[in-house]
């Protein structure tokens, strides 16, 4: 997870740790990608704040939302807390970025003068990496997220392979044209090329440095077939990857289970990296 040479990050400001809400603390960065301010909430587990190294989890959230989605819809903060004190998953700090705020959603594309996927893969972990201690330039990166955070987090995952270390999704929109679903005006690419949108085509051409991959899409889903020709896409390449299909639908009680399997499954990577 390695810097630029040339740090960016001129400011930040960290809600006090006596302040927090079970562990959750709230930053706001001044992202030169973003042309201003990125907001994110940030989970450390408790113990963690003397570590070093500790690995990050950076959750990505949906259309309407923003960075504190994952924790006061999600629980994702409880979730990794109760994996933690059970010794199934060691201390990982959680870090749930805003999209950039435009619109319905981003999508976490490249904007003329918002560029959110920079701010996400460079600011948000310098950011990270100024205010909290544990997390240095050898933490392991996690990329998650569902719906359109699960595209983003395919995406950005493939585009930036060397930086991750796994990429995991939830009701992912596979196809950016899946937007159009969830959003009240039509999603506009403009500016961004088309095989910069293409997953499947990031991930072709980034395969030597793909991280492993795990997806999941609810049967009841209205994303389920879309995520079962990516799955199928993914497969006729012969790029490794584990997908499933629990029970559920496109909403947050699908989400709040379902991120157990991802946290779980970043463990597992970093298990066989140890051994």
């Amino acid at each position: 997870m390695a810097l630029r040479r040339r740090e960016r990050i001129r400011t930040l400001e960290v809600s006090d740790v006596e302040l927090g809400c079970e562990g959750v603390r709230f930053m706001t960065v001044y992202s030169p990608a973003l042309h201003g301010r990125g907001d994110a909430s940030v989970f450390v587990p408790q113990g963690a704040e003397a570590g070093a190294s500790i690995p990050v989890v950076v959750l990505l959230h949906g259309v309407y939302g923003s960075h504190w989605a994952w924790f006061f819809k999600g629980a994702a903060h409880r979730t990794a807390g109760e994996l933690i004190a059970a010794g199934r998953m060691r201390p990982m700090v959680l870090v749930a970025p805003s999209d950039g705020l435009e619109k319905d959603g981003s999508g976490y594309l490249p904007r003329r003068r918002r560029d959110v996927d920079g701010w996400v893969v460079h600011d948000l972990v310098e950011g990270l990496q100024k205010a909290f201690p544990c997390v240095d330039a050898r933490s392991p990166l996690f990329i998650a997220g569902l719906s359109m955070g699960g595209y983003g987090a395919l995406r950005l995952g493939a585009r930036h392979a060397r930086l991750f270390s796994g990429i995991a999704a939830h009701s992912a929109i596979t196809e950016i044209s899946e937007m159009d679903r969830f959003t009240f005006e039509p999603f506009s690419t403009m500016g961004v090329a088309l095989d910069e949108l293409d997953v499947i085509a990031l991930m072709e051409r980034h395969r030597e440095f793909l991280p492993p991959l795990r997806f999941d899409c609810g049967s009841q889903d209205p994303l389920l077939g879309g995520n079962r020709s990516f799955h199928e896409a993914l497969d006729a390449r012969g790029i490794p990857h584990a997908y499933s299909e629990p029970y559920g639908g496109h909403d947050w009680s699908y989400w709040s289970r379902q991120v157990k399997a991802s946290l779980l499954f970043f463990e597992e990577v970093l298990t066989g990296r140890d051994g």
